[in-house]
């Protein structure tokens, strides 16, 4: 599966939670998320979970 692909279902996640705001929606179909992690995570880069992203620090959760 494409990381577009993988956005697009995170973004369908998201709406269905309630989230409307079309400018939140647009910046979270157009971030990378998988960029910002370590290669062997990056295939959960679009899972609504915070991840390790080294120095005890994590990327948030959408």
């Amino acid at each position: 599966m494409t990381s577009q692909r993988t956005r697009e279902r995170l973004l369908g996640r998201l709406m269905d939670q309630g989230i409307q705001s079309m400018e939140v929606l647009d910046v979270m179909r157009s971030t990378p998320r998988h960029i910002f992690l370590d290669e062997a995570l990056s295939h959960r880069a679009y899972e609504d979970v915070a991840l390790p992203i080294g120095h005890n620090q994590t990327i948030s959760q959408p």
